[in-house]
């Protein structure tokens, strides 16, 4: 019985992996600079079968996860550059804008791969059998925690440590002086999205490689990322490693023992979020 609990724990946290690439992402774009991406679904859900694609061409996983972080990040900055940027600020075009793009992303999807689930063949170099005081574990996802562990890392470097990070911290509390003192608030803001996109694709290779990838998955995937930003808070790097964990385990768990109501337990911490503190378990109230 405690070796399963271990083994369920163990799966939580690479749940959580999983979802705190994901929600990092989102945080970034919706709680920090207020941009409602919709389409941040779809963004992960083309990242992982352009890593599908790599890997099933040339069996090279690392390549993978670099061309599919890479491709939506420019397919993040295009469509900032050319659309988004259009729209900033005013939060209906935002989100029809976004809604529209995860629609065509979708279909897009649709015509160039699979109608059926596919999954990322990780090489076996990659995913070796780790014992770790009598428990064997696969080597791939041990793997994928340390790359989320990295990824957090980098994060806060990059948002507490630069000065990038003091611009974008800045300019969510006060824009026009930010923008007075003669920081170019709007190529901030493509930079951050930009950061966000990657972070969708790379979550994208990873989720592909560790879950599935089939049609309509990007409306589930939202979904999670929404529910990491609003238990741990909007803008928060910290609620989004905590939520994730929280919710990492409950899907686990739920997974295990009730796994009809698995999906639904997920909502449950989320409620109690918003009953007892709306802005997140690490949010500032607005």
């Amino acid at each position: 019985m405690e070796l399963k609990f271990t083994i369920l724990i163990l799966n939580g946290l690479t749940q959580a992996a999983i979802l705190f690439v994901l929600g990092s992402g989102l945080t970034l774009a919706f709680g920090l600079m207020r941009v409602v991406n919709l389409g941040h679904g779809a963004f992960y859900m083309l990242g992982g079968y352009l890593g599908w694609s790599v890997v099933k061409a040339t069996g090279n996983w690392p390549l993978a996860l670099i061309v599919g972080g890479l491709a939506i990040a420019l397919l993040g900055l295009l469509f900032e550059k050319t659309m988004l940027g259009r729209v900033r600020g005013r939060d209906l075009p935002e989100t029809l804008l976004t809604v529209a793009l995860s629609m065509i992303i979708s279909d897009i999807c649709l015509i160039f791969w699979a109608r059926t689930a596919i999954t990322l063949n990780v090489p076996q170099y990659l995913n070796p059998p780790i014992t770790l005081l009598g428990l064997t574990y696969p080597g791939f996802r041990y793997l994928m925690m340390a790359i989320s562990i990295f990824i957090a890392v980098s994060l806060w470097v990059i948002l507490y440590k630069t000065n990038l990070g003091r611009a974008v911290r800045a300019g969510v509390d006060d824009r026009e002086t930010v923008s007075a003192l003669g920081i170019n608030i709007n190529k901030i803001y493509s930079i951050v999205f930009v950061l966000s996109a990657l972070l969708a694709g790379l979550a994208g290779v990873l989720g592909g490689s560790y879950l599935q990838l089939s049609p309509g998955g990007d409306t589930t995937i939202l979904t999670l990322s929404l529910v990491v930003i609003i238990v741990g808070g909007m803008g928060s790097l910290l609620g989004a490693v905590v939520s994730s964990i929280i919710l990492g385990q409950i899907m686990s768990f739920g997974l295990a023992f009730a796994p009809q109501y698995s999906y639904f337990l997920i909502f449950i911490p989320m409620a109690l979020v918003l009953a007892l503190r709306p802005q997140g378990l690490f949010g500032r109230q607005i």
